[in-house]
């Protein structure tokens, strides 16, 4: 996906949907601390069978990850989609995150508005969306030098 997602990330920096943001690094151990938070919450959730509420939060959780992951790089997104492109970008085609991963992070996307907006949300999907969470803080945080 090299090029494809390197032409989308330069024109989002043009059109101002990813940032250049020095504050980033000041910011990394805040988003992990909301991670490993979120993550915790969404595993009570599931246990408490709710399951929508845990896989809204187990998306917030891969949401800070990803957060302090291009706040290490000196950027910030200005939408969920753009957080996507950004993680693509400066950590997949850089060699530093798997693919796997981020299509995870789409996956729980997608899992998490369906649960927000239209009231679809599966016990299975929590726990898709908790193993993905997991997963991603556990990189991010092998990745991250800034903890």
């Amino acid at each position: 996906m090299g090029n494809k997602s390197n032409l989308e990330f330069q024109k989002a920096l043009e059109r101002k949907r990813i940032l250049t943001f020095s504050q980033g690094k000041s910011l990394i151990k805040k988003e992990l601390v909301a991670a490993q938070d979120d993550l915790k919450e969404a595993k009570d959730r599931l246990k408490n069978k709710r399951y929508k509420y845990a896989i809204i939060t187990a998306y917030y959780s891969m949401f800070h990850t990803a957060r302090a992951l291009i706040y290490s790089k000196g950027y910030r997104e200005k939408s969920h989609y753009y957080l996507l492109v950004a993680l693509q970008a400066l950590f997949v085609d850089e060699g530093l995150l798997e693919e796997e991963l981020t299509k995870d992070f789409h996956t729980a996307m997608v899992l998490r508005e369906g649960a927000d907006y239209h009231g679809e949300f599966s016990k299975e999907g929590a726990e898709s969306s908790i193993e993905s969470a997991t997963k991603f803080l556990q990189k991010a945080e092998v990745i991250l030098p800034f903890r």
